[in-house]
């Protein structure tokens, strides 16, 4: 509906980054702009396909880089900027709060899942041997591994011995171990430390995946992969959790660094 009247019929390689940016101009001026980001996703796996097999030599969706408007800070509530998110990490280490809320909100940025996964996280589906989170469905009805990075498994580590004894749910409610962590705790917490209205639970999402593309230059595929969304391959079927998951690793483990950067720069003396 809105690429295929201007870019379907045309050459791929007569296709310009101006040509890209008149369809996604419709549909931003439409008031659509969650839409425009999400088709100019899709235009670019399109130019990803087309360049692995010799049709174009670049994705020219890369030039569009930060040209849409940023729909996560406005309706979602996330800090994409490497210097918002590097306050962020370092007020997030300095919380004084429950234990169990602590350490939620320090794994969050390292494993952006969708916050109610975070929360009701079973020890039994973390497998510690292979260093991954396997969630049997998330809210697309799909399993999911999320690789774990050294950080997030060392969160998990110190918290095994709290909570592992007296509760299923890593991040158990604080009132009731039988439960899982209030579905507002995570928020609860950013707002006593002065991010309301600026970061949500689930603005860890929109983090993550604004920074893994534009800032350490991973694949949309495998990070949207990572998100628990659905993709699929050049013949439409979805990729299954399993896919590409040794880049997945290295693309967490990468993020982790990166973060751990952020909140301790290399030439810092603290």
């Amino acid at each position: 509906m809105y690429t295929f009247p201007l870019l379907a019929r045309r050459p791929i390689r007569s296709i310009l980054p101006a040509d890209v940016l008149q369809a996604l101009d419709a549909i931003v001026k439409k008031g659509n702009t969650e839409t425009a980001h999400r088709v100019k996703t899709l235009i670019s796996l399109v130019f990803r396909y087309a360049v692995a097999t010799s049709r174009v030599d670049s994705d020219v969706t890369r030039d569009l880089t930060g040209y849409l408007p940023n729909t996560q800070v406005k309706h979602q509530h996330a800090l994409v900027r490497p210097e918002e998110v590097s306050q962020l990490l370092k007020d997030i280490h300095a919380y004084q709060g429950h234990f169990a809320t602590s350490a939620a909100l320090r794994i969050s940025p390292l494993v952006f899942t969708r916050p109610g996964d975070t929360r009701q996280m079973l020890w039994e589906q973390v497998v510690f041997d292979k260093a991954q989170w396997e969630l049997p469905s998330t809210k697309n009805g799909a399993p999911l591994i999320v690789p774990l990075s050294h950080q997030a498994l060392a969160i998990l580590k110190e918290l095994e011995p709290v909570t592992a004894h007296r509760s299923r749910y890593v991040f158990p409610n604080a009132r009731d171990a039988k439960r899982p962590m209030s579905n507002v705790a995570i928020k609860a917490a950013l707002d006593r430390m002065g991010y309301g209205g600026k970061m949500t639970a689930h603005g860890f999402r929109a983090m993550a995946r604004t920074l893994l593309q534009e800032e350490l230059k991973y694949p949309v595929h495998l990070i949207e992969m990572q998100l628990a969304h659905r993709v699929a391959d050049m013949h439409g079927r979805a990729y299954n959790r399993t896919e590409f998951i040794d880049d997945r690793k290295e693309m967490m483990q990468a993020w982790a660094d990166y973060l751990d950067n952020l909140r301790h720069p290399p030439d810092s003396t603290h």
